[in-house]
Protein backbone atom coordinates (compact mmCIF):
# COMPACT_ATOMS: atom_id res chain seq x y z
CA UNK A 1 0.00 0.00 0.00
CA UNK A 2 1.36 3.43 -0.97
CA UNK A 3 1.53 6.06 1.75
CA UNK A 4 -0.32 9.30 1.01
CA UNK A 5 2.03 12.29 0.88
CA UNK A 6 0.93 15.10 3.18
CA UNK A 7 1.57 18.54 1.71
CA UNK A 8 2.00 21.77 3.68
CA UNK A 9 0.01 24.81 2.51
CA UNK A 10 3.18 26.88 3.08
CA UNK A 11 5.54 27.34 0.14
CA UNK A 12 8.81 29.24 0.49
CA UNK A 13 11.10 30.13 -2.40
CA UNK A 14 14.19 29.52 -0.25
CA UNK A 15 16.35 26.44 -0.87
CA UNK A 16 16.12 23.66 1.76
CA UNK A 17 19.49 22.51 3.11
CA UNK A 18 18.20 19.76 5.40
CA UNK A 19 14.89 17.86 5.38
CA UNK A 20 13.28 15.01 7.29
CA UNK A 21 10.46 12.65 6.39
CA UNK A 22 8.01 12.56 9.29
CA UNK A 23 4.55 10.98 9.36
CA UNK A 24 4.33 11.42 5.56
CA UNK A 25 5.29 15.10 5.77
CA UNK A 26 8.52 16.42 4.27
CA UNK A 27 9.76 18.72 7.02
CA UNK A 28 12.42 21.33 6.26
CA UNK A 29 14.87 21.54 9.14
CA UNK A 30 17.05 24.28 7.68
CA UNK A 31 16.98 26.67 4.72
CA UNK A 32 19.87 28.42 3.01
CA UNK A 33 20.48 32.07 3.90
CA UNK A 34 18.30 32.08 7.03
CA UNK A 35 20.17 35.10 8.37
CA UNK A 36 20.02 36.50 11.91
CA UNK A 37 16.29 36.94 12.19
CA UNK A 38 13.48 37.60 12.35
CA UNK A 39 12.31 34.23 11.04
CA UNK A 40 9.13 32.75 9.56
CA UNK A 41 8.86 29.01 10.25
CA UNK A 42 6.34 26.56 8.79
CA UNK A 43 4.78 24.42 11.55
CA UNK A 44 1.82 23.16 9.55
CA UNK A 45 2.96 19.55 10.03
CA UNK A 46 2.79 19.75 13.82
CA UNK A 47 -0.35 18.07 15.23
CA UNK A 48 -3.20 20.41 16.19
CA UNK A 49 -6.56 19.53 17.68
CA UNK A 50 -9.80 21.32 18.44
CA UNK A 51 -11.64 20.29 21.60
CA UNK A 52 -15.25 21.22 22.27
CA UNK A 53 -17.20 20.22 25.38
CA UNK A 54 -19.77 21.85 27.63
CA UNK A 55 -17.76 20.83 30.72
CA UNK A 56 -14.12 21.56 29.85
CA UNK A 57 -13.25 21.87 33.53
CA UNK A 58 -13.62 18.10 33.83
CA UNK A 59 -11.20 17.34 30.96
CA UNK A 60 -7.41 17.12 31.24
CA UNK A 61 -6.09 16.31 27.74
CA UNK A 62 -2.57 14.85 27.88
CA UNK A 63 -2.63 15.53 31.63
CA UNK A 64 -3.03 19.30 31.20
CA UNK A 65 -5.34 21.49 33.28
CA UNK A 66 -6.97 23.69 30.65
CA UNK A 67 -7.01 27.50 30.94
CA UNK A 68 -10.33 28.66 32.35
CA UNK A 69 -10.55 32.19 30.91
CA UNK A 70 -11.04 32.81 27.15
CA UNK A 71 -7.86 34.30 25.72
CA UNK A 72 -5.61 32.60 28.26
CA UNK A 73 -3.11 29.95 27.19
CA UNK A 74 -0.93 27.33 28.83
CA UNK A 75 2.40 26.09 27.44
CA UNK A 76 3.48 22.93 29.22
CA UNK A 77 6.12 20.41 28.07
CA UNK A 78 5.83 21.61 24.49
CA UNK A 79 2.02 21.37 24.45
CA UNK A 80 0.03 24.56 23.98
CA UNK A 81 -3.61 24.88 25.08
CA UNK A 82 -5.55 28.00 24.01
CA UNK A 83 -8.92 28.79 25.60
CA UNK A 84 -11.13 30.14 22.80
CA UNK A 85 -14.50 30.44 24.54
CA UNK A 86 -16.65 28.76 27.16
CA UNK A 87 -16.77 25.41 25.39
CA UNK A 88 -13.75 25.32 23.05
CA UNK A 89 -9.98 24.89 23.37
CA UNK A 90 -7.32 24.51 20.67
CA UNK A 91 -4.35 22.21 21.36
CA UNK A 92 -0.97 22.43 19.57
CA UNK A 93 1.79 19.83 19.86
CA UNK A 94 4.68 22.25 19.39
CA UNK A 95 7.48 19.84 20.21
CA UNK A 96 5.85 16.95 18.34
CA UNK A 97 5.98 14.39 21.09
CA UNK A 98 5.49 10.93 19.59
CA UNK A 99 2.95 9.89 22.23
CA UNK A 100 0.70 12.93 21.72
CA UNK A 101 -1.95 11.87 19.23
CA UNK A 102 -5.61 12.80 18.94
CA UNK A 103 -7.51 11.17 21.84
CA UNK A 104 -10.20 8.63 21.06
CA UNK A 105 -12.76 10.43 23.23
CA UNK A 106 -15.56 12.44 21.65
CA UNK A 107 -15.18 16.19 21.29
CA UNK A 108 -11.80 16.21 19.55
CA UNK A 109 -11.20 17.16 15.89
CA UNK A 110 -7.83 16.88 14.15
CA UNK A 111 -7.34 20.19 12.30
CA UNK A 112 -3.69 19.67 11.29
CA UNK A 113 -4.27 19.30 7.57
CA UNK A 114 -7.13 21.79 7.32
CA UNK A 115 -5.13 24.73 8.68
CA UNK A 116 -1.92 26.63 8.13
CA UNK A 117 0.39 27.08 11.11
CA UNK A 118 3.48 29.30 11.20
CA UNK A 119 5.75 30.83 13.82
CA UNK A 120 7.03 34.39 13.50
CA UNK A 121 10.00 34.68 15.85
CA UNK A 122 12.94 36.94 16.64
CA UNK A 123 13.70 40.63 16.66
CA UNK A 124 11.13 43.18 15.48
CA UNK A 125 8.36 40.61 15.20
CA UNK A 126 5.74 43.04 16.46
CA UNK A 127 6.88 45.75 14.05
CA UNK A 128 6.01 43.32 11.28
CA UNK A 129 2.67 42.50 12.93
CA UNK A 130 1.76 46.19 13.14
CA UNK A 131 1.73 46.31 9.34
CA UNK A 132 -0.78 43.46 9.14
CA UNK A 133 -3.19 43.87 12.06
CA UNK A 134 -4.52 46.34 14.63
CA UNK A 135 -4.29 43.76 17.43
CA UNK A 136 -2.19 45.00 20.36
CA UNK A 137 0.41 42.32 21.05
CA UNK A 138 2.22 44.60 23.50
CA UNK A 139 -0.81 45.25 25.72
CA UNK A 140 0.79 45.50 29.20
CA UNK A 141 -2.26 43.86 30.76
CA UNK A 142 -1.73 40.66 28.77
CA UNK A 143 0.89 38.19 30.02
CA UNK A 144 2.32 35.69 27.53
CA UNK A 145 1.24 33.22 26.45
CA UNK A 146 -2.13 34.64 25.38
CA UNK A 147 -4.53 34.21 22.48
CA UNK A 148 -6.04 36.68 20.05
CA UNK A 149 -8.83 35.66 17.70
CA UNK A 150 -9.06 38.28 15.02
CA UNK A 151 -8.00 39.50 11.61
CA UNK A 152 -4.39 39.25 10.51
CA UNK A 153 -3.87 40.49 6.97
CA UNK A 154 -7.71 40.60 6.80
CA UNK A 155 -7.93 36.85 7.49
CA UNK A 156 -9.67 35.32 10.56
CA UNK A 157 -6.86 33.80 12.63
CA UNK A 158 -5.84 32.43 15.97
CA UNK A 159 -2.64 34.16 17.07
CA UNK A 160 -0.82 33.12 20.23
CA UNK A 161 1.85 35.41 21.65
CA UNK A 162 4.41 33.11 23.27
CA UNK A 163 6.96 35.78 24.18
CA UNK A 164 6.86 39.59 24.15
CA UNK A 165 10.51 40.18 25.02
CA UNK A 166 12.80 41.90 22.50
CA UNK A 167 14.84 39.64 20.22
CA UNK A 168 13.20 36.55 21.75
CA UNK A 169 9.67 37.63 20.82
CA UNK A 170 7.44 35.26 18.94
CA UNK A 171 3.93 34.33 17.89
CA UNK A 172 2.18 31.26 16.54
CA UNK A 173 -0.47 31.91 13.88
CA UNK A 174 -3.06 29.58 12.41
CA UNK A 175 -5.78 30.11 9.83
CA UNK A 176 -7.71 28.13 7.24
CA UNK A 177 -5.47 26.24 4.83
CA UNK A 178 -6.98 27.98 1.81
CA UNK A 179 -5.39 31.29 2.82
CA UNK A 180 -1.89 29.78 2.88
CA UNK A 181 -0.33 31.31 -0.21
CA UNK A 182 -1.70 34.82 0.38
CA UNK A 183 -0.89 34.80 4.10
CA UNK A 184 2.74 33.79 3.54
CA UNK A 185 3.13 36.38 0.80
CA UNK A 186 1.67 39.11 3.04
CA UNK A 187 3.92 38.27 6.01
CA UNK A 188 7.11 38.02 3.97
CA UNK A 189 6.30 41.25 2.13
CA UNK A 190 5.66 43.07 5.42
CA UNK A 191 8.94 41.74 6.78
CA UNK A 192 11.25 42.78 3.94
CA UNK A 193 12.43 45.97 5.64
CA UNK A 194 13.20 44.01 8.83
CA UNK A 195 15.19 41.25 7.13
CA UNK A 196 12.54 38.54 7.62
CA UNK A 197 13.56 35.20 6.09
CA UNK A 198 12.09 31.67 6.05
CA UNK A 199 13.73 29.31 8.51
CA UNK A 200 13.55 25.59 9.17
CA UNK A 201 12.12 23.74 12.13
CA UNK A 202 15.49 23.62 13.91
CA UNK A 203 15.40 27.39 14.36
CA UNK A 204 11.97 27.21 15.99
CA UNK A 205 12.92 24.30 18.26
CA UNK A 206 15.98 26.17 19.52
CA UNK A 207 13.86 29.28 20.14
CA UNK A 208 11.14 27.32 21.97
CA UNK A 209 13.68 25.54 24.18
CA UNK A 210 15.08 28.91 25.27
CA UNK A 211 11.74 30.36 26.39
Amino acid sequence: MTDIQRISPVVFKSTPLKTEKRDNWEVVMEYSKEGDGPFLVDLSHRPRFDLQDANLAAITPFGMNLPEVPGNCLLENGLLANRMNGTQVSLFNLCEQDDVRMPDETGYTDVTESTLCVALIGKQVFSICEKLTALDFMDPQRKAPFLFQGPFSHVPCQIVTLNKEGDSAGIILTCSRGYGRDMIHAILDAGIEFGLEPAGEEKFTLWLNNL
